[in-house]
């Protein structure tokens, strides 16, 4: 048997009616950059998430871009992440000019220890950027009463994680704004490049609107500098698709978590992901942690199964980053994680045969 890490191409065929007659439309009205379908979009994402304001952008980088943008961060300013994600979290507070200030991540949930947040902050600091990373959010609360105490603001890098929540409360209307994307691959994937932000907070939607746009808010009079951050209309055209199934295969991503976590629970040399107590997890990466990830990845190429690493490489010793002056052991679970993580097929249309053909090629691995 072989099983891809993601099966686009049968989510496709699910929904292909709908996908044709939708980029079919844009092709007949000509609307290839915003217009009516990125409109629709943004006003049915927004009402998903919880929020009053939704901007259709052209990346998930492009929209935690916009977002300190209009924030006002500067050079010089420090915004506090994760060392434990995908770049584009730390390259754009590099591209505003910012300094990324990473902090440990805890063993359970793989998100930011919230403990050890406040020994970061200094005279400097600006942004709390916590990521919701592979769709499970952070603990927000403690975030929200440092961001409070010391006057900074919270956004939200929820680019894996939409429809995920923290108390009951969609990620997108907890901080003052949050970044999604949607490549391909994520829960809710465009057909190529795509992102977008979401707030309740007019006045930092204004100005995301005009810096999204060249700092226009009306064609040829500029505001303020910006850039071309537009959605292309065929991407909007298809989100708007793919929304009115996002619930359901949230759900089916869910219920194959829980599959796994039946099948895998007995598996003493493997630990499989926590959903933390105060979220609930959407699974954008099912991810387990074993000492012998290198091993277990190899075998599972050998049975067909598709693996991913999410992420071999923490930021703070990319050489990329060097500059920062971090070395390896600052942060010690970060790198520890970093070792043993590995992610296993998670998509909706993934089914239970599948699903026990990966567990039991990985009891096949550990049994001999």
């Amino acid at each position: 048997m072989r099983i891809p890490f993601v099966d686009l191409q049968t989510q496709y065929r699910t929904i292909k009616p709908q996908i044709d007659v939708a980029i079919q439309n844009i092709l007949d009205n000509s609307s290839y950059i915003l217009g009516k379908a990125v409109k629709d979009f943004e006003a049915s994402f927004a009402k998903v998430q919880s929020a009053d304001y939704c901007l259709g952008v052209s990346s998930g980088t492009d929209a935690l871009h916009v977002i300190l943008w209009a924030l006002g961060i500067c050079p010089g300013d420090e915004v506090i992440t994760t060392p434990h994600t995908f770049i584009a979290t730390a390259e754009a507070i590099h591209l505003i000019g910012a300094r990324p200030v990473f902090v440990d991540i805890e063993e359970s949930s793989f998100n930011l220890d919230v403990s050890k947040i406040e020994s970061a902050i200094t005279s400097r600091t600006k942004v709390i950027l916590p990521v919701h990373l592979y769709g499970q959010t952070c603990d927000m609360d403690p975030i929200l009463e440092l961001a409070k105490r010391y006057g900074l603001w919270v956004v939200e890098d929820a680019c894996q994680a939409h429809l995920a929540e923290y108390k009951g409360k969609k990620v997108g209307s907890i901080g003052i704004a949050s970044a999604f994307s949607f490549y391909p691959g994520k829960n809710l994937g465009a057909y190529g490049e795509a992102g977008a932000v979401v707030t309740s907070d007019q006045d930092i939607y204004s100005k995301m609107y005009k810096i999204r746009d060249h700092g226009q808010a009306e064609k040829y009079y500029h505001d303020c500098l910006g850039h071309n951050y537009r959605m292309e209309g065929i991407q909007g055209a298809v989100l708007g698709v793919k929304l009115s199934f996002i619930e359901d295969w949230t759900k089916a991503r869910r219920g194959n978590a829980q599959i796994y976590n039946e099948l895998l629970n007995n598996i003493p040399q493997i630990r499989p992901p926590l959903e933390m107590p105060y979220a609930k997890h959407v699974y954008h990466l099912y991810v387990i942690r074993t000492s012998q990830r290198e091993e277990l990845k190899a075998h599972l190429e050998r049975k067909g199964v598709a693996t991913g690493l999410h992420y071999p490489v923490p930021l703070h010793i990319q050489k990329a980053f060097q500059g920062l002056g971090y070395k390896k052991g600052d942060f010690p679970v970060t790198e520890a994680v970093a070792k043993e993580i590995l992610s296993l097929p998670m998509y909706p249309e993934l089914t239970h045969e599948q699903i026990e053909y990966v567990s039991e090629s990985i009891k096949e691995f550990f049994s001999s």
